[in-house]
């Protein structure tokens, strides 16, 4: 193979909202070490998850196939056995692939047991673990409740934290996610009123800095052999609390105003007003609690763009830069306020759009540039594959992205794509039952080309904004006569996506060419009037012998 890299880093952080870096202009968060990693490659400004949500949008990114064909709508349905993974599509080629950190999978057990696989067996855990090796996964939600916890068995993290002399059996909501409040009671996380209040973890054993050591440790253990490492940060989705020193390094004066306009709440789009309706959602629309909660939120990736530096210098001292891919992204954004939204779940820029920095060793004539084509999620399967030699055309009946190494190269195919894609299913929201909606009616799908951004919401007229001139996307079109034209457009091109080919994957485009035609070499002769109409070949096996 001809690889243009021989490992990849797969940095992913949970809710880290495009727009909350300095390189892409936030002007009061610094975060140089993601900057300098922003100089050494690719920064790519118009891309897209294939879902506003956890899991439904890392299962399409670990698939490279959008939610539709894949079928894991919601964080809690399982991908089904079987989808193919960045894991499954590089460990034949030789590469040790990893995860550390959150995946959000759900392991499709129903299916294992159908086909007798063990859970506990390599292919079980395999399945279970979106393709990689769990060198030590932890999704960051160690939550207790009415009906019992969401940890089936014990936590690294936690078991990490009670050997540093953290007390209890769930340090890491009582202490790493929880500050100390009136009277030396419990602050929980989870009441956004005590953001402000520093965790009671020390910085060095808070989620962050464990996990970007965790990482490390695998690179470390790999040695010389070719490896793939997710490292999938936890933060800074909520519990939105942060260790000292960085629950206090920025203010309310570094708040950014909410983009929103009382025009949005005047006569909104059903599906639209009852998120609006939502808890978090009137939470972020008071200002005290974006005072309270946005620096924190701030203070969070500041973390991480520290804790990268870390990891960048490792990578320098090792010589790992020279032959690593490294990419930088994110599962989706987070409203903080704007639209009269908390949490993502929609499809303004704050939610769907999310930060991509790629450094391909390969690449060095795109050093410090921006690119601005629509690239999905979705892409970074075929990329990866094709960053170590292997030809994702090959898989192009299962992959449902593009290989983002030509546009790594300064070069956009003459083909490439007029559209990006988004899909919702709000089932499981509040919003749906407000509505009145079935399941299987709860569903959203966005399609946006380089200015318009469409919403076909089943059961209710679509939305509609026009990013040219509107870029915070402050006016609904969707009921607008002047734009039924670009409505009608859009909803075409939506339907033609809609009609692709994505559930033939057992069989390549190749291996179809292949089998033109061998039908009849195997003695299957249909529509034969006459002898003498076909090559008399495919006759031998059927005319017997000279003297019946």
């Amino acid at each position: 193979m001809n690889r243009r890299a021989k490992n990849i880093l797969f940095i992913m952080c949970d809710q880290l909202r495009w727009d909350y870096l300095s390189c892409a202009g936030h002007p009061t968060l610094q975060t140089p070490n993601i900057d300098r990693l922003a100089a050494r490659g690719v920064r790519f400004t118009r891309a897209y998850v294939q879902s506003p949500i956890c899991g439904p949008s890392r299962m399409s990114t670990y698939t490279g196939r959008y939610m539709q064909s894949h079928g894991s709508n919601w964080n809690s349905v399982p991908l089904k056995i079987g989808e193919m993974t960045i894991g499954d599509y590089l460990r034949p080629l030789g590469m040790e692939t990893a995860l550390v950190g959150k995946t959000h999978m759900v392991a499709d057990r129903e299916g294992m047991a159908r086909l007798g696989i063990d859970p506990s067996s390599i292919i079980g855990v395999r399945a279970s673990e979106c393709g990689f090796d769990p060198y030590e996964r932890d999704d960051g939600m160690h939550t207790r409740g009415p009906e019992g916890s969401s940890d089936s068995k014990p936590v690294p993290y936690n078991v990490y934290l009670n050997s540093k002399g953290y007390a209890g059996d769930n340090p890491w909501h009582d202490w790493a996610n929880a500050a100390l409040g009136e009277a030396n009671q419990l602050a929980s996380g989870w009441a956004m009123r005590h953001a402000r209040k520093p965790a009671r973890v020390r910085e060095e054993d808070s989620e962050t800095p464990y996990m970007t050591r965790r990482g490390i440790d695998f690179i470390r253990e790999t040695g010389d052999k070719p490896w793939c490492l997710h490292l999938s940060y936890i933060k800074p989705h909520w519990p939105y609390v942060a260790p000292e020193p960085y629950n206090s390094m920025y203010s309310a004066d570094d708040v950014i105003p909410a983009i929103r306009s009382e025009e949005e709440r005047r006569d909104p789009h059903p599906v639209f007003r009852e998120f609006m309706r939502h808890r978090i959602s009137k939470a972020f629309a008071r200002d005290e609690v974006r005072r309270e909660v946005i620096p924190v939120y701030m203070g969070l990736i500041k973390q991480i763009d520290d804790q990268l530096g870390i990891l960048f210098q490792f990578l320098e001292d090792n010589g790992y830069f020279k032959n690593t891919m490294i990419v930088f992204t994110s599962d989706h954004g987070d409203y903080l306020g704007d639209h009269w939204m908390g949490e993502k779940d929609l499809f303004h820029e704050p939610s769907v759009k999310v930060p991509l920095i790629i450094y391909d060793p390969a690449a060095s004539s795109t050093r410090a540039t921006v690119c601005d084509e629509l690239v999905e999620a979705i892409d970074l399967a075929p990329t990866f594959l094709e960053a170590i030699g292997s030809d994702p055309m090959m898989q192009s009946h299962r992959l449902e992205g593009r290989s983002l190494v030509p546009l790594l190269n300064g070069t956009k195919p003459a083909d490439w794509r007029a559209f990006v894609h988004s899909e919702y299913d709000y089932t499981l929201q509040p919003a749906g039952p407000a509505l009145g909606l079935a399941p299987r009616d709860s569903r959203l799908f966005m399609i946006a080309d380089r200015r318009w951004k469409y919403i076909f919401a089943t059961g209710f007229r679509p939305m509609l904004y026009d990013l040219q001139t509107d870029p915070h996307e402050l006016r609904d079109l969707g009921a607008d006569p002047e734009c039924q034209g670009e409505r009608d457009r859009l909803f075409g091109a939506l339907a033609l996506w809609g009609l692709r080919l994505s559930q033939r994957v057992t069989r390549s485009e190749q291996e179809m060419l292949g089998m033109y035609g061998r039908a009849e070499k195997r003695g299957v002769l249909i529509g034969v009037w006459d002898e003498s109409e076909i090559e008399q070949d495919l006759w031998q096996h059927y005319l017997g012998g000279s003297s019946l």
